[in-house]
């Protein structure tokens, strides 16, 4: 029998997830849930499992197949005093909403002169490695990171996923809060029952180090963790493990700490190259720690395609190969 601490639950991310949802509307009554199918089914992946059963239908709504209607719809629940959460089935059934998010979602405050602002929560499964559909295992958040006044979140854990999920809710602007599919249910950690909140645009140190830094985030974390361990079986260097958790705004201070310190970079992230939230980190470095870096910074990424059918996916995917290639490729130096 697994013993856990006074106050602390074993959960999955989707139950931490949910967890963070129930906490919320226990809380403050404006707080809503709107999407396809999270009503008495649940959601596709059960993450508002329970929730209508608890809070009515009039709280968890069961959405038309319309994802521009239900952010639509959301941004005027959060103008008109509410605080939606708004799923998107899959990350990639969120493109026909890009435009309410880009042209009202994102603006009202700014349209309105700071009278209105849009406290809203868009949860996307996003990511690869779970043999779905076409467009159903996208991973476009640097779609997003460039659009001004829309904060982007990507836990990998779940006590990272309650608490953070948590701090997008009580934000008074709008937020994307992206959830790795491969880590809904990929193991359990211990999350406290209360409520609590991790701040966001702060990263965590996974893993001290001191001769190379690894920037990631989501599903690519883990994955990050197993291939240095074993890397580290062989080699007397020490890697710094970096969970991002927000995409926007970046940790821009934990970037250059760690930067200064170990003076060699490598980021991990599963979006295709080009455009990729790994040109920002490196702007990032390349503005505040330049001098310090001994090696030019390596990528480890998906490549500038579509995400392929499942039988080629895992080698369309970051793996521990690929992880340790760019390893070697940066202590050359």
């Amino acid at each position: 029998m697994t013993t856990v601490a006074a106050g602390l639950k074993k959960l999955t991310m989707v139950q931490a997830i949910t967890d963070a949802m129930r906490t919320m509307m226990r809380e403050n009554e404006t707080v809503l849930v709107l999407g396809e199918d999270v009503g008495v089914n649940g959601g596709v992946f059960r993450a508002t499992d329970g929730l209508i059963q608890e809070f009515g239908e009039e709280r968890v709504v069961d959405t038309p197949l319309a994802e521009s209607g239900i952010i639509g719809t959301s941004v005027g629940l959060a103008v008109n005093g509410f605080t939606p959460i708004c799923e998107m089935q899959f990350f990639g059934f969120i493109y026909p909403a890009f435009n309410q998010i880009m042209t009202h979602a994102t603006r009202m405050r700014q349209r309105s002169l700071g009278r209105y602002t849009v406290p809203m929560v868009i949860r996307a499964p996003y990511g690869a490695g779970v043999k779905a559909p076409e467009i159903h295992s996208d991973s476009v958040e640097a779609l997003f990171t460039h659009v001004p006044g829309l904060k982007v979140v990507a836990p990998s854990n779940p006590y990272d996923a309650k608490g953070l999920l948590i701090a997008s809710i009580e934000d008074p602007d709008p937020v994307l809060f992206i959830e790795p599919m491969r880590c809904y249910r990929s193991g359990r950690t211990e999350v406290p029952e209360d409520k609590y909140s991790i701040p966001l645009g702060k990263a965590a140190k996974v893993k001290e180090g001191t001769d190379v830094t690894i920037f990631t985030w989501g599903a690519m974390v883990q994955d990050t963790v197993q291939a240095v361990q074993k890397w580290e079986e062989t080699h007397e260097e020490v890697c710094e493990i970096i969970d991002l958790r927000t995409l926007y705004p970046l940790d821009k201070e934990a970037i250059k700490e760690s930067v200064e310190k170990t003076g060699r970079v490598v980021v991990v992230h599963e979006a295709p190259e080009t455009g990729g939230v790994s040109g920002d980190i490196i702007s990032v470095i390349n503005d505040a720690a330049f001098f310090y870096l001994k090696a030019p910074v390596q990528k480890v990424t998906g490549f500038d395609t579509p995400v392929p059918v499942y039988s080629l996916e895992q080698d369309f995917l970051p793996s521990a190969r690929k992880i340790t290639a760019a390893l070697e490729q940066v202590l050359k130096y």
